[in-house]
């Protein structure tokens, strides 16, 4: 960095730290009676729900949580969620948001590395604890979460000892007045865990600062870009993503500022979200094209037309196909794209049609609402090559996507090998493959180790996914290189049908053909093996789960 001239300062001048607890302070100002809403269980709005993040200060305070010690949550996404994103940060402490999805032995992983103290627990979650609880090694209290308020504990099956009470009796019995104090906004704030290729899961960490400017750049973009309509005064806002995971993707802190409508689903039923959607008025959401496709599939979807032509949802996680994009605009659905990572907080990109685009039929569309989207407000992206030298942004030059934010993750915790790896060269690497067009639109051409390199050609994962899942009759597609003793390696694609169709392999090939032959597919597009499956399998967080895949298939095909 170049030498400059700092400003003077007043010895009594007081410079506010960017902290979490100023982004609820904003909940109360202009809209205080906008609800938050939990499944058809609970509601309450900001007034109330600012005392009950003070309520929870009190209760974690009094049961001996210090600044910089860690409060592990398992719930499912709830109200109860959302007030431990500001109680527990607000106080000092760190948030652990415990993945649910993971394996017994990896939540216990999690857990023991982020050095767990206190744990709040959904009842459901119950068993897990009890297969892990002797293995905690700095686990000190256990809190009860429940939809039921239990005075008595003893009334609950399957409760071990530690714990001291349930949830909503604690904050009940607690005063709904709390200061919550100023400190440094580097203070370390929240803590979860994502899953890679080959070893423990992760620990990614972000401070009050790194929230506090990725909720600042969702308002810029969303908002004062109105890459999706998240600003009148009757939007009202549903997550389909765990909020265990990257915080839901930042969006209950943007929802809280703007004292947005909040509704929380609970455990994910398509019924419920479908319930919740009509009769809350849902506008928008963001959830991974599993979801989307689920939902979009359910016979009930089609009752509620009218509803969801108000609904707008953001897709990111995985690659939003054209066929399932066209599925949910049939629909009447706003449907976008978003690009991301766990360790950038997540958001980098998000689809922003200009003035021209967007006069452009639906249809014309898709292409670009399917794209990751545009450079997000204070992102620096560029695209790098194996040799670490810079790759031109025109739109067909592919390099390795590497970033530079206010809010990226400073590494891995504990882990400074893979935090080192991360952050190579002073830029954080994504690991994504792809071109960046002039006019800053960012399209993701594979994840590096998912890109299939055959006859000397990189084939994209991702556009074979695309072009399949435009066929008629495809629900859903994974496609997976495999290795080949001629060339390398070839595509393998797996299927999901669609009810009351009946798909062939050799069909599939014989369109995909017809396509080549037109000059509308490379050659190299056409898979080995086309299998047809009853359903492709996931990571915890909804993403298809290539590397099962890929070592399931090898099982398989070269035993």
């Amino acid at each position: 960095m170049i030498q400059t001239k700092l400003i003077p300062r007043t010895s009594e001048a007081f410079e506010p730290p960017m902290l979490i607890k100023n982004i609820l302070a904003e909940s109360l100002k202009y809209e205080p009676h906008r609800e938050i809403v939990y499944r058809d269980l609970f509601r309450m709005n900001y007034i109330e729900f600012n005392k009950r993040v003070r309520r929870l200060a009190n209760v974690l305070t009094g049961l001996g949580v210090k600044p910089g010690d860690t409060v592990a949550v398992l719930d499912w996404d709830s109200h109860r969620y959302l007030e431990c994103f500001f109680g527990v940060t607000s106080i000092g402490a760190i948030l652990h948001t415990v993945n649910v999805r993971l394996s017994p032995a990896q939540i216990l992983y999690t857990m023991n590395h982020a050095q767990d103290n206190i744990v709040l627990i959904h009842e459901d979650f119950l068993p897990i604890l009890n297969a892990i609880k002797d293995q905690l090694t700095t686990v000190e209290t256990f809190v009860l979460i429940s939809d039921k308020v239990y005075t008595d504990l003893n009334a609950v099956g399957q409760v071990p000892a530690g714990f001291v009470g349930e949830y909503e009796a604690l904050l009940r019995d607690a005063p709904d007045q709390f200061d919550f104090p100023y400190f440094d906004e580097n203070t370390w704030a929240t803590t979860f865990y994502t899953t890679g290729t080959t070893g423990n899961p992760k620990g990614v960490y972000f401070s009050h600062r790194q929230l506090f400017m990725h909720t600042m750049s969702l308002l810029t973009y969303l908002i004062g870009y109105e890459a999706l309509p998240f600003k009148s005064r009757t939007d009202v806002y549903m997550p389909i993503t765990p909020m265990f995971h990257v915080h839901a993707w930042g969006f209950p802190f943007l929802a809280t500022i703007m004292a947005a409508k909040q509704v929380y689903p609970g455990r994910y039923e398509p019924e419920m979200l479908l319930k919740l959607l009509v009769t809350e008025g849902v506008t928008l959401s963001h959830c991974v094209p599993t979801i989307l496709n689920m939902l979009v599939s359910s016979p009930t979807a089609q009752k509620f037309r009218d509803q969801l032509s108000r609904w707008s949802v953001l897709i990111g996680g995985s690659a939003l196909t054209k066929g399932l994009a066209k599925a949910a605009m049939d629909l009447g659905i706003n449907i976008t794209s978003g690009y991301g990572m766990s360790e950038t907080a997540p958001i980098l990109s998000v689809v922003y049609l200009n003035d021209s685009e967007r006069t452009l039929p639906l249809d014309e569309q898709i292409d670009l609402r399917t794209r990751a989207g545009r450079i997000a407000p204070f992102v620096e992206a560029r695209l790098m090559d194996d040799t670490g030298q810079f790759v031109a942004h025109d739109g067909q030059s592919l390099g390795e996507i590497v970033v530079r934010t206010p809010w990226t993750t400073q590494g891995y915790y504990n882990d400074d090998e893979r935090g080192a790896e991360l952050w190579r060269n002073g830029w954080l690497h994504t690991g994504d493959v792809a071109s960046i067009t002039p006019d800053h639109w960012v399209v993701i051409a594979d994840r590096t180790k998912d890109v299939i390199k055959t006859g000397g050609e990189w084939v994209s994962s991702l556009d074979m996914e695309d072009v399949l899942s435009q066929v008629e009759g495809v629900a859903e597609s994974a496609v997976v290189g495999l290795p080949d003793e001629r060339w390398g390696e070839r595509p393998y694609a797996l299927i999901v049908q669609k009810p009351g169709y009946d798909l062939t392999a050799e069909g599939i090939k014989a369109r995909l053909q017809s396509q080549i032959e037109r000059g509308e597919l490379h050659k190299w597009y056409m898979p080995d093996r086309i299998l047809f499956v009853s359903e492709i399998p996931k990571t915890s967080v909804g993403k298809i789960d290539k590397k099962r895949i890929r070592a399931e298939l090898k099982e398989q095909i070269f035993p």
